[in-house]
């Protein structure tokens, strides 16, 4: 899919790429969601599909954030209050802690709901907020939106499908 430039295109990005993952979230069965066999988010590690909704949710909840902090005219510590851009591996582990004790159904239903609301937000914003000026350094709102929903959504499914075939679940 190419790379959104117009809101009408971030939100069929984020729609689409959601509409295609949810299922395959759905299908892992109950008794698998927490194995630690799925390839993680930092070389060399292992996460469970768990940990690959929470990672989903996390960025999702702090795009939110993100947007709710620069709204009210707050400074916004990117990408998150302790961390810096060459740490996004350990934001990662941060946000599989953060939702650890959550039952997964509940999980799900959390990410679809933050998802709703990332959706919200860009229906809320014109082209010209979304992709006309700069909003974070040289990035446009609709990227950082765009690099936090529909890519990871994407490669998330990709994940899930090679892990599926992997393990026989097809």
């Amino acid at each position: 899919m190419p790379i959104p430039q117009t809101k009408a295109e971030l939100l069929t990005a984020i729609i689409e790429s959601y509409r295609k993952l949810a299922p395959e979230l759905a299908s892992i069965p109950p008794e698998r969601t927490a194995e630690a066999s799925l390839e993680g988010h930092s070389k060399g590690t292992l996460m469970s599909v768990h940990d690959l909704a929470a990672y989903l949710l996390g960025w999702g909840e702090l795009v939110l954030k993100w947007h709710a902090g620069r709204a009210a005219g707050q400074v916004v510590d990117f990408p998150e209050t302790g961390f810096k851009w060459n740490e996004l591996g350990q934001l990662a582990a941060k946000f599989y802690r953060d939702y650890a004790d959550l039952p997964y159904p509940e999980l799900l239903a959390r990410l679809d709901a933050t998802k709703t609301a990332l959706v919200a937000l860009v229906e809320g914003e014109s082209d010209t907020a979304l992709y006309g000026v700069p909003w974070y350094e040289t990035w446009t709102l609709g990227r950082m939106v765009q690099f936090n929903t529909a890519s990871p959504y994407a490669n998330a499914r990709a994940r899930l499908r090679k892990w599926k075939k992997q393990q026989g679940l097809d």
